[in-house]
């Protein structure tokens, strides 16, 4: 056997462009020879791409060798085509199957063994990194059968639960596997390119056959290299081996380094570094890969770049001609940074340009900027299925009904633009907005499709509906019949996965009609790979236990999440983005290398949630540090290219962060020979996005101070309004004069007004019952005409679970106070509403108020209570008439304002709480009631006439209860303006 054929083509050189040199020097210019050969590449996406650097180089039209794909341990599908080498093995379990099988798995093992709380959803993610642990296992070729020795004592308890459960997956998955008729995708691919090996080397075949760009991760494609390494006329050429590191640096390599995989397939070939060549001629920049090598060298031997100050800054120097280096604030800035550079790449005509980076959030800022631009760039990575118009919608109607079709997930997916029922999309929205507007506003309704339509009919009783708002009932019977059969689903404790499915996708269809009964979801990019989602789901689904309808929801999204949709045209052909693993063997005349930062990249080393790092090291499992060795030789590769951009962001949602290693190990190199501005731009990308990106300072907004004409001015306002007037006149002017009125939020929890009311109701209630005096079981009395009132309200058990322990405290306090007050009492009045009319120049003011409770003393006078569930008005702020509510309710009664009562004098103004029974024991009796009363009604006529002048303004927060209180009006007042540039009084 010969000696095996391995070379190497530089980090710096055209891989693909070089490996055609290569090949055309070794056939002679033969074309027969040439189209005779067979070259296996890492992945499919390498074996599409060199035709066209094979093209380039031969000129045009040409008979090219035959491209195969290997396969890569990156890759999550098996590129592999064992048919096609005539292979005899069972097809690759899909993906999705074996996750749903897994999940089955996990959840009987946590059911019988375990708690038995895990839902589908949480084992399908478990299942999902499961999956992944399991090629693992088998393409490292570790044995399962010493699971029972990986978790001794001194580990803790979880390990042991974790074996255990792996023991019994490898036991019971090879029998899964046996009626699936499939095998492991990770096992498939080792067993196909074993099988290749073996063929290979009994029957070499006549022509050349080539191993290219492999680095040899899995260890059958190792193996199968140093066949072919090995055949008559085989070779493997290698992508950026050093061969000029340091004998020391090369013997003491760590999984981290970039050259630590090439040495271990060269071990494993058992081929010595010296005995590799050049595939076609020298490294085309050999400074630059002096300058990497020197960056990445072991951390044991940096002690040799104490010399570089001696021999080799000059080189470094050269190396670092067409490597630059951006730092950005944000990511924000970062992504407009690299925009700028791809923009300025398309100036040069036939100037290819990509960004690559494994930061997916980062692509998608990149996109979008280029589109201010109108440059539509190709990103290999595309975006999650979820987040497109199609699968939001998808993601957004199966969430809505596993929250029984709650107001806030309903109207998201009856506002979404694929929502339509057959109608103009405009049309539909806006009787979804009418829904929104009158029916679901405030506190929740009852639960399901029934408790919409019983909001829309109440929403509709007893008045006149705005317009419209009548055909609202039965626009919402279509959409409630088509959402019917998804509620009846959700509403069972299990259900089949196919029929959960179906009965999704049919609902999604015949919501999303347009107005030609055409189904809009399926259309475009998104619309294809949702349905081609659906039909690998239903294939996947087949024969599994029913689950909770409950898991669905998540399960879906999360699919959705890791399904990426990729634009079919339309992208620019000079620009790109692209993943590491995308970008490897490609060359641009500009590499943007994007989010160079720790834990970005390269990516911090996971947590392995089945083996901790013992028992990894202990089955035979790669250390999670490998990945990052990978990821170093894809930077050295990328790095060395003619015109590299490196960029990072000094922080990340918020928070400072590190620079890459790479980073930091070459800013250190340069600063030691006082070469670190030779990684300064040409052009100031960051400084130019930063200016781009500055808001223009604006002339500080000013308190608004609207002057509304008298005439339309407020003629008429009840009590509680007069505070607001006194604190917040600009809330009254948007009231009253632009007759604006706050929107309750939705889903509104049930909360201290509800509280309020219904403890009012009960206290009326009691007083209305006993005129005469106190029933001697006071306590249990006020009980249970509270009981009937909360259950009257329909408050939740949960609230009443807390507000009926604290209100029975409050008797305690209320019926000490009642008792001592009894025998002064005549009469009680409770809920009474007045009038009082303030006579002055600009017309007749109407003061109106209700007061919660007025006794008619049996001296002839008077005391008005007021009943507080919240927080009691200070003595000051009642003296100041800043909460002046009691005194200006006993201005009323004392012009006779109360029916029924009569003029009379109030000797009494008292505040009675009733959050708890040590509050209410301790009722706030207003000082000087009778005195206030008039100084309050002479008071308010001075403001009164104050505010009939049209040069008075209505100002905002004048005297606000607190600076942090957020009124309903002070968004449109712009109070967070104006506030913050010192106005606030």
């Amino acid at each position: 056997m010969k000696a095996p054929a391995v070379y190497t083509i530089a980090a710096s050189a055209h891989f693909a462009q070089d490996l055609a040199r290569g090949l055309l020097k070794r056939s002679g210019d033969d074309p027969v020879t040439l189209s005779s050969a067979i070259i296996y590449l890492p992945t499919r996406r390498a074996a599409r791409g060199f035709g066209d650097a094979f093209a380039q180089v031969m000129g045009g039209a040409a008979l090219l060798p035959e491209f195969k794909a290997l396969g890569d341990s990156d890759e999550d599908d098996l590129l592999f085509d064992a048919a096609a080498e005539g292979l005899d093995l069972a097809p690759a379990i899909a993906p999705l199957r074996r996750q749903l099988l897994l999940a089955e798995l996990i959840r009987e093992w946590d059911r019988a063994g375990r708690d038995g709380t895990l839902s589908f959803a949480q084992a399908a993610s478990l299942a999902d990194s499961l999956a992944k642990v399991m090629d693992e296992i088998e393409t490292q070729g570790c044995d399962l059968g010493k699971l029972k020795e990986l978790a001794p004592p001194e580990l803790a308890e979880h390990w042991e639960g974790v074996t255990r459960f792996l023991d019994v997956l490898h036991k019971q998955w090879p029998g899964v596997l046996a009626a699936e008729q499939k095998l492991n995708p990770a096992a498939r691919r080792a067993a196909a390119i074993r099988a290749l090996a073996e063929r290979l080397e009994a029957a070499p075949p006549q022509g050349l056959i080539l191993a290219a760009g492999s680095t040899g991760s899995l260890p059958a494609t190792a193996e199968l290299l140093g066949v072919i390494a090995r055949l008559p006329a085989g070779a493997v050429v290698l992508p950026g081996l050093d061969r000029e590191l340091d004998e020391q640096s090369w013997s003491n390599l760590d999984p981290g380094h970039p050259q630590f995989g090439l040495r271990q397939l060269l071990t494993t070939m058992k081929v010595d570094r010296a005995d590799v060549k050049d595939w076609f001629g020298p490294p085309a920049n050999p400074p630059r890969e002096f300058l990497l090598r020197e960056t990445l060298r072991p951390a044991p031997t940096t002690d040799a770049w104490r010399a570089l100050t001696k021999s080799g800054a000059a080189e470094i120097a050269q190396g670092m001609n067409g490597i630059a280096l951006v730092t950005a604030a944000d990511p924000a800035q970062e992504a407009l940074a690299i925009a700028l550079a791809l923009r300025e790449a398309l100036e040069t005509p036939d100037r290819s340009a990509a960004l690559v980076t494994p930061d997916r959030n980062l692509a998608r800022r990149v996109a979008a900027e280029m589109r201010r631009w109108g440059v539509a760039i190709d990103d290999s990575g595309g975006r999650p299925l979820a987040h497109t118009t199609a699968g939001a919608f998808l993601c957004l109607l199966a969430e809505a009904a596993d929250a029984h079709f709650a107001p806030v997930p309903l109207l998201a997916l009856l506002k979404h633009p694929f929502a339509r029922r057959g109608e103009d999309g405009a049309n539909f929205r806006a009787r979804a907005r009418e829904l929104d507007r009158w029916c679901l506003r405030g506190p929740r309704p009852d639960p399901g499709l029934a408790g919409i339509t019983a909001a829309i009919a109440k929403a509709t009783k007893g008045r006149r509906p705005p317009d419209g708002l009548a055909a609202l009932a039965t626009w919402w019977g279509d959409i409630a019949a088509i959402l019917s059969p998804l509620e009846t689903l959700f509403a069972q404790s299990e259900a089949p996965l196919t029929e959960l499915l179906t009965t999704h996708i049919a609902a999604a269809e015949a919501l999303a009609c347009d107005e030609r009964q055409d189904c809009i979801l399926w259309q475009d990019s998104d619309g294809t790979t949702a349905s081609e989602l659906v039909a690998s789901l239903l294939l996947a689904a087949e024969n599994l236990p029913p689950l909770e309808p409950g898991s669905w929801p998540s399960l879906f999204r999360n699919l959705a999440m890791k399904t990426p949709v990729r634009a079919a045209f339309g992208q620019h052909p000079r620009l790109a983005i692209l993943g590491p693993l995308e970008a490897r063997l490609q060359r641009f005349e500009l590499t943007i290398l994007g989010g160079l930062n720790e834990s970005s990249w390269p990516q911090a080393a996971g947590t392995d949630p089945w083996f901790s790092r013992p028992m990894r090291a202990s089955l035979g499992l790669e250390q999670p540090e490998r990945g990052i060795g990978l990821s170093a030789h894809d930077f050295a590769i990328l790095a060395a290219g003619p015109c590299v951009l490196l960029t990072r962001a000094l922080k990340a949602d918020g928070a400072p962060t590190l620079p890459s290693r790479w980073l930091q190990r070459m800013e250190q190199l340069t600063r030691g020979l006082d070469l670190e501005a030779a990684l300064t731009p040409a052009q100031d990308y960051a400084g130019i996005a930063a200016r781009m990106m500055e808001v223009p300072k604006a002339e500080p907004v000013r308190r608004p101070a609207p002057t509304p004409p008298v005439a339309v001015r407020p003629r008429k306002l009840s009590v509680t309004e007069i505070e607001t007037w006194l604190r917040d006149p600009y809330a009254i002017y948007a009231k009253h004069v632009l007759k604006l009125r706050p929107l309750d939020p939705l889903d509104v929890p049930i909360g201290p007004r509800e509280r309020g009311t219904a403890l009012h109701k009960a206290l009326e209630d009691f007083i209305a019952q006993h005129p005469g005096g106190l029933p001697d079981n006071l306590e249990g009395r006020l009980s249970q005409i509270a009981d009937v009132v909360f259950a009257q309200a329909g408050i939740p058990k949960a609230a009443l679970a807390v507000w009926r322990p604290r209100f029975l405290g409050a008797v305690q306090g209320f019926m000490a106070v009642e008792r001592e007050r009894q025998e002064t009492i005549a009469q009680s009045f409770t809920e009474i509403t007045g009038t009082r009319v303030f006579s002055v120049p600009g017309g007749d003011f109407t003061l109106t108020g209700q007061a919660d409770r007025i006794d008619i003393l049996k001296d002839g006078g008077a005391a008005i209570l007021d009943y507080k569930t919240g927080a009691i008005p200070s003595q000051p702020q009642v003296q100041e008439l800043l909460s002046p509510q009691l005194p200006l309710e006993a201005a009323i009664l004392a012009e006779g304002g109360f029916p029924g009562i009569g003029k009379r004098i109030a000797e009494e103004l008292i505040y009675l709480s009733l959050a708890d029974g040590k509050k209410a024991g301790k009722p706030m009796a207003v000082k000087d009631a009778a005195a206030l009363a008039l100084a309050a009604a002479e008071k308010l006529r001075q403001r009164i006439v104050w505010f009939d002048s049209d040069e008075t303004p209505y100002l905002s927060r004048v005297r606000p209860y607190r600076t942090d209180s957020i009124g309903d009006y002070d968004h449109l007042a712009r109070v967070r303006e104006w506030s913050a540039s010192g106005e606030e009084s």
